[in-house]
């Protein structure tokens, strides 16, 4: 099977997958067949700020046209923040799409976890993963610890990788030191 990513909406994410993915298939002795196409991060965040499903759907589709004309069967979003629209875009791609929310959602509950924290982006945090954290309580930062974390994360992912004083942040609310 090819798998399509759709990356560069947090360019760490699409290295996480694609590391994972080579380790993973070299491990089950299987060739890996897969096709990355590129998203713009910038735009996808003032997407989701705006909660504009559509303008995202018009590009999910259109990147996900150029995963299935290069013969990928399944297409995977790189970014928690870009499931802003995953229902909507199960619906409309012509491609199976994986939805990151089941597997993780899946994951919490096969190591029976009662709570997980998450950080992210203000949307993905406020929304306690898009709700689709069913099996354990999600505990999120507030207030002021909030916009910390949603600033640090966006500059993050969208440079790929992390300043001190953004992982700073991130470990101490991690962490509670």
């Amino acid at each position: 099977m090819q798998i399509g990513l759709i990356g560069g909406i947090g360019p760490a994410a699409t290295d996480y997958y694609y590391r994972s993915l080579i380790a993973k298939f070299a491990s089950n002795n299987v060739p890996l067949e897969m096709t990355i196409v590129h998203a713009d991060s910038p735009t996808l965040l003032s997407n989701l700020e705006k909660c504009d499903i559509d303008a995202q759907l018009k590009i999910y589709n259109r990147l996900t046209d150029r995963l299935a004309s290069a013969g990928a069967e399944c297409v995977v979003v790189t970014s928690i923040a870009g499931h802003f629209c995953i229902d909507a875009f199960k619906e409309s791609s012509r491609l199976e799409v994986l939805d990151l929310l089941i597997e993780v959602n899946e994951a919490i509950s096969n190591q029976k976890l009662k709570r997980v924290g998450i950080l992210g982006t203000r949307t993905v945090m406020e929304t306690r993963f898009y709700s689709g954290i069913s099996t354990a309580e999600v505990i999120a930062p507030k207030g002021s610890a909030l916009d910390d974390v949603h600033s640090a994360y966006v500059s993050m992912a969208a440079a790929g990788q992390a300043t001190s004083e953004q992982r700073a942040v991130l470990i101490q609310l991690a962490t509670g030191s």
